[in-house]
């Protein structure tokens, strides 16, 4: 089995060195400009650099197209026509209904199209990380050759019928997850403060909340951009997180006490039914991942987005934990902090009574509300390039303390999980 990667970016080459560790014949290609350093970085694991993705089309069994989202279409329409017969195909998108159109209008009727979605950024290698498998035109034979491959790379297989069920899940565990967390930083930022800074951002909760949107905006752009704006169902989500956003403050502005209450524990009741497994995030690992020297001071939060997140999924009909079958450590700790804020009935009242009247924090939730109709325009008006310009302006404004973050939100999913 030759497998070939078409993109040696992160994702490509992480999974291109595993490939190469377990014994498989690897090559790959990636810009022109990279052909040098990564030669240098990879013919010491065996990883074969060929000069572009026409002489890996030709020679692999399996070939892997790892690009950009908005250079799929290129790439592929260039390297199709040399495609090896009887090849299986696959991309590393997150978002399918882009990548199997692509595949379907360039690729030669014989070559088969088996797809998958590494559940995990470049920080955690392939062994025991989620990885989605999704057929769409190939043998039963085919397939299995799939599943073996990336079993012997000790992935966590899960298996999805057709990639309309993969972005439906995608765009809850995924685009929806990112959206509340960049709307967080966005907010930050537009307020001016860092949040470990601030007495009203102290505690288990928001220690999970600060390190996985340091961790969001510690990547690449272009990737949250094409989760959220390729994938068809995620402009319906995003719409819907922003309306119980915007219908909660209207609310807690309007100090409508018992309909916010009502609301919210009906939302609870359907989210965290009895009968749903629970994760069940470990307070005292929770504080003990902080940014800030000032414990003591903590004040109560509104949780704003914490909530807004149950009540869409309410609004939805969508069970989370269903969903868990695709997921992200940033959608798994969203989940968890959500949990774990519904299931203790003394902080979701604090949090309730916080959100309706406490003035102090009030500023911070208009400019969360603000931040959240900022995001979800751009997602609806398919705007990447704003989408871009909006990410990078709040990553630089976090840009001293993204690495530790990142690092910290690692640790921090790994004792999480436990």
């Amino acid at each position: 089995m030759n497998i070939g990667f078409i993109g040696l970016g992160d994702m490509g080459k992480l999974y291109a060195k595993a490939f190469a560790k377990a014994g498989y014949e690897v090559c790959g290609c990636d810009l022109p400009a990279h052909h040098e350093k990564l030669a240098e970085e990879l013919s010491p694991l065996g990883i074969i650099i060929k000069d572009n993705g026409r002489d890996v089309s030709r020679l692999c069994d399996l070939i892997i197209y790892s690009v950009e989202a908005d250079s799929m279409e290129k790439v592929v329409a260039e390297c199709a026509a040399s495609t090896k017969a009887g090849a299986i195909v696959a991309g590393q998108t997150s978002v399918k209904h882009p990548e199997i159109a692509i595949f379907e209008k360039h690729l030669p009727a014989d070559v088969q199209i088996i797809t998958f979605h590494a559940m995990h950024g470049p920080g955690f290698e392939p062994k025991g990380q989620k990885l989605i498998l999704i057929p769409h035109r190939g043998s039963k034979e085919a397939y299995r050759t799939m599943y073996d491959l990336f079993a012997s790379l000790e992935t966590d297989i899960v298996e999805i019928a057709d990639y309309h069920e993969h972005d439906k899940i995608v765009a809850d565990t995924q685009a929806v997850t990112h959206v509340g967390f960049e709307s967080m930083g966005t907010a930050w930022k537009a307020a001016g403060f860092f949040p470990w800074e601030n007495a009203s951002y102290i505690g288990g909760i928001d220690n999970v909340k600060i390190l996985t949107t340091l961790r969001i905006f510690s990547y690449k752009a272009h990737v949250y951009a094409g989760l959220a704006i390729l994938n068809p169902y995620a402009k319906q989500q995003v719409r819907q997180y922003a309306r119980s956003e915007s219908e909660l403050f209207k609310l807690m502005i309007k100090e409508e006490a018992k309909e916010f209450r009502e609301r919210l524990y009906k939302a609870r009741d359907f989210v965290f039914h009895e009968s749903r497994k629970p994760i069940m995030l470990n307070d005292s690992v929770m504080r003990e991942f902080s940014l800030a020297d000032n414990q003591h001071l903590r004040k109560p939060n509104s949780h704003l987005s914490i909530l807004s997140m149950v009540d869409a999924w309410y609004h939805l009909g969508v069970n989370p934990y269903d969903n868990l079958i695709c997921q992200t450590p940033p959608f798994r700790l969203r989940l968890g902090i959500a949990e774990y804020l519904f299931k203790d009935d003394e902080l979701l009242e604090e949090s309730i009574e916080t959100a309706l009247y406490d003035k102090t924090i009030r500023g911070d939730d208009l400019e969360f509300h603000s931040a959240v109709r900022e995001w979800s325009a751009i997602i609806g008006y398919g705007d990447m390039e704003g989408y871009k310009k909006h990410f990078n302006e709040v990553q630089a404004f976090f840009a001293d303390r993204l690495d530790e973050g990142k690092t910290q939100s690692a640790e921090l999913i790994r004792r999480l999980m436990e």
